[in-house]
């Protein structure tokens, strides 16, 4: 076995241990476990929303993303700002409501503004739908750097099966504390590593500035919209700006970070300190343009990160850098995977069939939810193969069609049941037809999330204005709570 496969074995190791110390720590609860008590610290919620939020989709796809599609992927810089003043408009108020009323997941809270037994069911099985696949792709992600990291030696299927098993074991233990810990390690390897082997690996053409008088002077095409292939224009930047920022932040497991934050005034920071890390993304842009200058052709784009270092990188310094992949990787698939059981467990089986469940029964339940879960994504990374980015979208659209009724929860006192429950379901039947109904996928370059966006919107205002307002008792619990809210932060 190659020296670089060993040091990505043991490597995988942290996790395992830390996960263990995690459980020690442990109270045994089921808060504990899903949202570590609400008592979690402003370094390891930093850590950990970065960290879940920085996937195999930032750092494989969006090497491949630059490599194909030009500069369509330099919008992260853009999403990266919005997403750090999402988590602080929204992401405070959830966290003080969460707080406040005792919150555990995104249900708990909409379920409960807008008084529906339906609004609870569709938002946790839209949530679970959607969460599905992008952890697809971190499997998919951690699968791609061990196979070629052991040159063919492990095969894309054990290479996904060793990442699954591993991420089972540390999460099972030791619940979100231990995904927290793991995520200070995962996302300093994971920024530090991929700014440091962009300038590194531009070296290979005369560093930074001699790369873009190259690209400039050879492939122009990589340097403007709408691309190389002519399908990335200013319609697909404002899509993926906006569907993978208001996605991200509407996934499960940033709902759960949000309310497990112990002191609120970290949600002031994290404006800045997001759009801090979003200078990683130079690394990948130095890397991919290297390959455009210097590697004819991939099979597999999503792979160009690891191709590209084994080629003009040492071997440690390779390694080293793909082991910061596959952190970007388990970082975010573990915080899925968590997320995942959490809605099971508690809105669907605590909820509907056992109301009265003890703790051992809940972690029981939440613990054979990441297997199952964990399973079908597997399943999914090896018969449904498709484009990091691409299934990223998916997501990410599924999730950011929860952004509606939420703001609408947040922010405007008329909203109501009927409405926020036509423009959520009507969002996201739209986007699955825009996605799977040949000749549908991204009418005048809008990706499927974004129609599904305007759809929502246009369905949850319009039944609003057109249906009774919410109970006066309902209203005035949650309109005092946000006077409070205001009154204080």
């Amino acid at each position: 076995m190659s020296i670089s496969v060993i040091i990505i074995l043991l490597f995988m190791l942290i996790p395992l241990i830390i996960g263990f110390i995690a459980a020690s720590k442990s109270q045994n609860t089921s808060d504990d476990y899903f949202i570590q008590g609400r008592g979690m610290g402003s370094v390891a919620a930093f850590f950990t929303v970065s960290a879940t939020w920085w996937s195999a989709f930032a750092f494989l796809g969006s090497n491949a993303s630059f490599y194909t599609q030009g500069p369509v992927y330099l919008t992260a810089f853009a999403w990266n700002i919005l997403f750090g003043f999402l988590y602080f408009i929204v992401g405070k108020r959830v966290w003080f409501l969460g707080k406040k009323f005792n919150y555990v997941t995104p249900s708990d809270l909409l379920g409960d503004f807008y008084q529906s037994e339906k609004m609870r069911f569709w938002v946790t099985t839209i949530l679970i739908i959607s969460t599905v696949p992008y952890l697809q792709i971190q499997l998919t992600g951690g699968g791609y750097l061990i196979e070629v990291a052991s040159g063919g030696t492990i095969p894309f299927w054990l290479a996904g099966l060793m990442f699954y098993a591993v991420i089972i074991i540390y999460v099972w233990v030791g619940g979100i504390r231990a995904v927290a810990w793991t995520d200070i390690i995962y996302g300093a390897l994971v920024f530090f590593g991929l700014l440091f082997v962009g300038f590194y690996i531009s070296n290979v053409v005369g560093g930074p500035f001699s790369l873009f008088e190259q690209m400039r002077a050879e492939n122009i095409e990589h340097l403007t919209l709408p691309g190389p292939q002519g399908d990335s224009g200013y319609l697909s930047w404002i899509s993926l700006c906006f569907i993978t920022a208001i996605g991200a932040i509407m996934g499960p497991q940033l709902w759960l970070r949000m309310y497990a934050v112990k002191n609120g005034n970290l949600f002031n920071l994290m404006p800045f300190l997001i759009s801090l890390v979003a200078v990683t993304y130079f690394g990948s842009l130095l890397v991919s343009w290297t390959g455009v200058l210097t590697i004819n052709e991939i099979d597999n784009p999503d792979q160009l990160l690891p191709v590209v270092l084994y080629e003009y990188a040492p071997i440690v310094i390779a390694t080293l850098v793909l082991a910061g992949g596959a952190s970007a990787a388990m970082s975010t698939a573990n915080s899925q995977i968590h997320a995942v059981s959490t809605l099971v467990t508690k809105d669907f089986y605590q909820r509907y069939k056992n109301p009265n469940a003890s703790n051992n029964q809940l972690l029981r339940i939440g613990r054979f939810s990441i297997l199952i879960f964990s399973l079908v994504a597997y399943l999914l990374t090896l018969f449904v193969p498709g484009f990091l980015v691409t299934i990223g979208l998916i997501g990410f659209g599924g999730s950011a069609q929860l952004i509606v009724p939420t703001l609408g929860s947040l922010f405007w006192k008329r909203s109501n049941s009927p409405g926020a429950l036509a423009g959520l379901i009507s969002g996201f039947v739209t986007l699955l037809l825009f996605t799977f109904i040949p000749g549908w996928q991204n009418p005048l370059g809008l990706s499927a999330g974004m129609w599904g966006l305007m759809v929502n919107v246009i369905a949850f205002v319009t039944v609003t204005l057109l249906t009774p307002p919410r109970k006066q008792n309902t209203f005035e619990r949650f309109n005092d709570a946000m006077e409070e809210f205001e009154s204080n932060y």
